[in-house]
């Protein structure tokens, strides 16, 4: 089969592999569309740690059974599916405890960092578990379901949070998760939702998402301004969508006493953290892992029309052109978000 490889850091290329052999328990997947997640652009140079080449990376995929393991139930070839980008054993502890994502044995598809390595979806063909496959809906695209992933992890930080109706949320950083926290959020009904980053082209599609008011982060005062919207105390939840010293600060400024914050975001491995101002105001620090069953609830409301995709999605393009999309995403070229390759 053709697959994209990342054979040494920033060397992508587009060659012949071995098709996948699959296990008992396991389909074989014709993929139909692959998103680039920023993770992938990040893991590109190396910098992460967690795209050790030689690596065929893509997580955000769907596509169509072609073959099923002599262990499979309840899938055919030719089902619609998409999946989960995280393969967790079923007799884990945290698993057998409803925490799948924080699984001591999890791998995610497309990752390499040392101690697992597990070939992911930027190819024809991809081996699936069948305990992490879930079946699209007919109105919804190939496409649109190699976006469920994005919305998962934004969904899995709502439920984190426990937003209630009336709450006034900050989202810290307007990237592709971020927006889609914004967009659940005025579903979950959120009072006031404030979006905050240093790009003022991505405060304007914060607005479309649902911010009801947005601001640079270098802004002058900030937490006074945000104060002022949130009843004279500061907002009950924020976000924090990016991942770095400057973001987690303001994610946490910006909270009345005994407020929460949710990090969702991880490029940095490690942070300058305002201990006194976590302990001395009882804030509730919360991190939010990846997803933990929400593709079903996301997909059904991409069926429903509850929550829109399309406008995330900047190109859709050929797996073979695959190496001048990553390089387009990693100079971070004006107007791009999700770019979706198609074997």
């Amino acid at each position: 089969m053709k697959a994209l490889v990342l054979e040494r850091y920033n060397e992508l290329v587009y060659k012949d592999v071995s098709d996948p052999i699959i296990k008992s328990d396991e389909v074989l997947v014709r993929v139909m569309a692959c998103g680039i997640c920023g993770s992938d652009v990040h893991g590109m140079d190396g910098s992460t740690g967690r795209r050790i080449p030689p690596l065929i990376m893509g997580h955000e995929a769907s596509g169509v059974i072609v073959k099923t393991g002599t262990d499979v139930r309840g899938w055919k070839s030719g089902d619609r599916v998409t999946f989960d980008s995280t393969v967790y054993p079923l007799n884990d502890w945290f698993t057998l405890e409803g925490m799948y994502n924080l699984s001591d044995n999890r791998e995610v598809f497309g990752v390499s960092p040392g101690t697992y390595k597990r070939d992911g979806a930027f190819a024809e063909f991809i081996a699936i578990p069948q305990h992490i496959l879930y079946r699209i809906p007919e109105k919804v695209s190939f496409e649109q379901a190699a976006m469920v992933e994005a919305v998962a992890v934004a969904l899995h930080s709502i439920n984190i949070a426990r937003v209630r109706t009336g709450d006034n949320c900050v989202v810290v950083g307007a990237g592709m998760i971020g927006i889609f926290i914004m967009k659940l959020l005025r579903i979950s009904g959120a009072s006031e939702i404030i979006a905050i980053d240093i790009n003022p082209k991505r405060l304007i599609k914060a607005k479309i998402a649902g911010a009801d008011h947005t601001f640079i982060s270098t802004e002058e005062n900030l937490g006074e301004k945000i104060t002022a919207l949130t009843n004279i105390r500061g907002a009950d939840i924020s976000f924090e969508a990016v991942g770095k010293s400057e973001s987690v600060n303001i994610a946490i400024d910006i909270l009345r006493k005994g407020g929460k914050t949710v990090f969702v975001g991880n490029i940095s491995p490690s942070i300058n953290f305002p201990l006194q101002k976590v302990v001395t105001r009882e804030l509730k620090v919360l991190g939010s892992c990846a997803i933990r069953g929400e593709y079903e609830t996301v997909l059904n409301m991409l069926e429903s029309g509850k929550i829109s995709v399309d406008d995330q999605i900047s190109a859709i393009a050929p797996l073979s052109e695959g190496a001048v999309w990553f390089n387009k995403l990693y100079k971070m070229e004006d107007g791009l978000n999700k770019v979706i390759l198609v074997p």
